[in-house]
């Protein structure tokens, strides 16, 4: 294969060794790097010359992408990603020269020399030890509705404990990570909260107690005709006798004290009930 093809197949930045190892010659490699068409990140590794910055970075400081980093780059719902963050490839690394969260703890998964990005399974033991529980859950939640990983295979491997604390309440048919976020800050209320229901020929989000439907619209709200459907799905069930709360993405990611409020007051005023007494009523 030809060196820049093979380079690129292998994600735009590699180990010299598997080159080699795969009939490239030194010489092939000596010439590319004099043209300019590879760089050399470090000793013994190579990057096409418009590689993917964030592998160039990690292969620089032979750190691996992980955590919340690593899950953002694979499409999985993150809240905030504000820094890096990277794994050392064993307990024992030196320290990465760069401005990032380092992730020192034993991998579920041993991490093979060339490998710049972590395996899912170390990814969600370091997103369950590095973030709160309600952003970690939905990073998970993310993998399993993904079909990343199952949760039978999460709990035969040995995993950090705050992991195994939290696949109890993971669950794969999250569609986003804000029905993560709700019911997880929900889970104290002590209220049975029903997931992905069908009412009246439509899926609702979450109905709580008997009554109480809880819609949430992503940062993708519904246009037009999807909105007139939304719309009037909403008057139906309200005919119905259900109490809806239609929910942004604000209020449950920027908001949630007020969002909070809005479902504990209406499970005060008893609209989560099947019939609500005459003495709640407005």
């Amino acid at each position: 294969m030809e060196l820049l093809s093979h380079v690129q197949s292998l994600g735009g930045v590699t180990a010299t060794a598997t080159l080699l190892s795969a009939g490239q010659t030194r010489y092939r490699l000596h010439r590319a790097l004099t043209r300019g068409a590879l760089v050399q990140p470090r000793r013994g590794w190579v990057a096409l010359a418009d590689a993917d910055p964030m592998l160039v970075v990690a292969a620089t400081h032979n750190v691996v992408l992980s955590c919340i980093t690593q899950a953002k780059r694979l499409g999985l719902w993150v809240l905030r990603d504000d820094v890096a963050h990277v794994a050392t490839r064993t307990p024992h690394s030196r320290s990465p020269a760069m401005r990032c969260v380092t992730h020192w703890n034993q991998p579920v998964t041993m991490r093979a020399p060339t490998m710049l990005e972590d395996q899912i399974e170390n990814e969600l033991a370091n997103v369950a030890t590095c973030q709160p529980r309600d952003a970690a859950l939905t990073i998970i939640d993310s993998a399993l509705n993904k079909g990343m990983v199952t949760l039978p295979s999460l709990e035969m491997l040995t995993i950090p404990r705050s992991l195994r604390n939290l696949l109890p309440f993971a669950l794969p048919f999250s569609d986003s990570g804000l029905e993560t976020l709700f019911r997880t800050r929900l889970a104290w209320l002590g209220v049975p909260i029903a997931y992905q229901i069908w009412l009246i020929g439509h899926r609702v989000d979450f109905v709580i107690g008997d009554r109480l439907v809880v819609q949430i619209d992503g940062l993708q709200f519904h246009q037009g005709s999807r909105r007139e459907e939304d719309i009037q799905h909403d008057a139906l069930l309200a005919q119905e006798g259900y109490h809806v709360i239609r929910l942004s993405y604000s209020q449950v990611v920027y908001r949630w004290p007020e969002t909070q409020a809005l479902v504990t007051n209406a499970i005060a005023q008893g609209r989560h009930l099947r019939s609500t007494p005459l003495s709640v009523r407005r």
